[in-house]
């Protein structure tokens, strides 16, 4: 390919494969380049509520003349969904985490998928004869859901509230008590034994 150049590149995503969600629910698309801070604010913000902060932006916002109408705030989502392809997959699955650890109580169903994506290279040189070329690629992708409503059990992918906590706390414990293998956290194998060399035969005697 060193005779070519990558003149543009078509993504095909992968069509959601949650298809019983709320017409409100956002779709969080995270990229290689995304920013995790501002995916996580955007996700809370349409998750959590925040009424101390709604009091101070009240507070600071001028009193609203008579006869004129406030105008009202965006609704809570009970369900959020994080997807990605290629490299952002890590990300997502970082965004989906921190979520869970922010917002007790959530329901996770995970879903993995593939999302083609197309390639133009161009010749450097048109006169050399060459062709374009096209090139179709594969991309991993997942999606994950996070609802606040109870969602089926019994799909693939499900997870329930408070799983992975109860994980860390047991990998704490073994941790703790030196793993699986029942040594303890610090000891040390003592070196050399009673037949090493060097001890000198005759000495003493």
């Amino acid at each position: 390919m060193e005779n070519y150049s990558k003149a543009r590149t078509v993504e095909r995503p992968s069509v959601c494969p949650f298809t019983d969600l709320c017409p409100d629910t956002p779709e969080v698309r995270v990229k290689d380049g995304s920013k995790i801070r501002n995916l996580l604010r955007f996700a809370l913000s349409r998750m959590e509520g925040n009424p101390s902060r709604a009091e101070e932006e009240e507070e600071a916002q001028p009193t609203p003349e008579e006869g004129s109408q406030k105008p009202p705030g965006r609704p809570l989502c009970k369900q959020i969904v994080f997807t990605a392809i290629g490299k952002g997959v890590s990300k997502a699955i970082t965004c989906a985490e921190i979520v869970k650890r922010r917002l007790k109580g959530l329901h996770q169903v995970t879903k993995l998928t593939y999302s083609s994506v197309l390639e133009v290279w161009e010749p450097l040189e048109p006169s050399a004869g060459l062709d374009s070329l096209t090139v179709s690629r594969n991309l991993p992708g997942i999606w994950i859901l996070l609802s606040r409503e109870p969602l089926d059990s019994n799909q693939p992918g499900y997870q329930a509230p408070g799983r992975y906590d109860a994980l860390w706390a047991l990998s704490a414990s073994r941790d703790e008590g030196g793993g699986s293998t029942g040594q303890r956290t610090g000891h040390r194998r003592k070196r050399g034994g009673g037949g090493g060399r060097g001890r000198g035969k005759g000495i003493g005697r």
